[in-house]
């Protein structure tokens, strides 16, 4: 069932967002639309420029930042498996469906995942934003992947960066220190370093501030205050945690308290 599979999505819709994003990665899909304004997205070192109406599509694990001016959008982040499972529906594979095309000009595309969205939002009846889901993803994926590959965690294929995240995510809210990291591949910090930013396109310390970041913001989504979010993710106080945050999003984590805006699907 595709629903199952988007249990703990998160959702959100910003309006008026100005400023700079950071590099930075999601593991998993980052699907939007874009409603006004304009958003200079660069990803794989490559920008386009997001306009009303257009779709933006970022793949698991592609290091991406930006600059919006008075850019309205709403975002999905659906998982591996959710894009996999539709995948599968279409093609009778366990396939993950690929994009090399950054931004998309589909006035189609953008109608049915704005009918979508706006379902999700609604809390509408799940057999609703079910068909909504299938419609408008199928429709992505049939014409817009340009490849497939094996269904695998991401990174699975490189072990000093693989190790390394299992690492990290076990002790995430801990002071992990670069001699930690290197030492788990007998390594020196120089080459470490070196085979880390090259496979990820991130610094260990900008990958774990990102993941930081991304789990707080999750629990802010559960109900958990910003203190309690951002001390459980080991910042050293709540501005740090803002300054972070907004670095990467854009936009503060006070506004995730606006309900309405934000959602965890669950």
């Amino acid at each position: 069932m595709i629903l199952s599979s988007l249990n703990n999505t998160e959702f959100e819709d910003v309006e008026n967002s100005n400023g700079l994003f950071s590099k930075h990665f999601h593991d998993t899909y980052t699907i939007g639309i874009t409603h006004g304004g304009v958003f200079k997205s660069i990803s794989a070192n490559q920008s386009s420029l997001s306009y009303q109406y257009s779709t933006r599509i970022i793949n698991p694990g592609d290091v991406h930042g930006g600059d919006s001016h008075t850019w309205s959008y709403t975002n999905v982040y659906p998982k591996i498996e959710f894009m996999v499972n539709i995948y599968e529906q279409m093609y009778h594979e366990v396939k993950m469906p690929i994009f090399s095309k950054h931004i998309i000009d589909d006035l189609d595309l953008y109608r049915l995942l704005y009918r979508f969205f706006l379902s999700a939002y609604r809390k509408e009846e799940k057999m609703f934003i079910e068909i909504n889901a299938i419609e408008a993803f199928s429709y992505l994926i049939k014409n817009y992947a340009s490849s497939k590959r094996d269904f695998t965690p991401l990174f699975d294929d490189k072990k000093v960066v693989k190790g390394s995240i299992e690492y990290i995510n076990d002790n995430i809210s801990e002071n992990i220190l670069l001699d930690d990291l290197a030492q788990n591949f007998n390594l020196s910090k120089y080459h470490f370093l070196r085979v880390f930013k090259s496979d990820i396109g991130l610094t260990p310390h900008n990958y774990i501030l990102t993941q930081r970041v991304d789990k707080a913001k999750e629990s802010i989504l559960r109900g958990k205050s910003l203190l309690e979010a951002s001390a459980e993710m080991g910042f050293s106080d709540q501005s740090h945690f803002i300054r972070n945050f907004k670095k990467i999003y854009g936009y503060s984590p006070k506004e995730l308290l606006k309900k309405s805006n934000f959602i965890l699907y669950m």
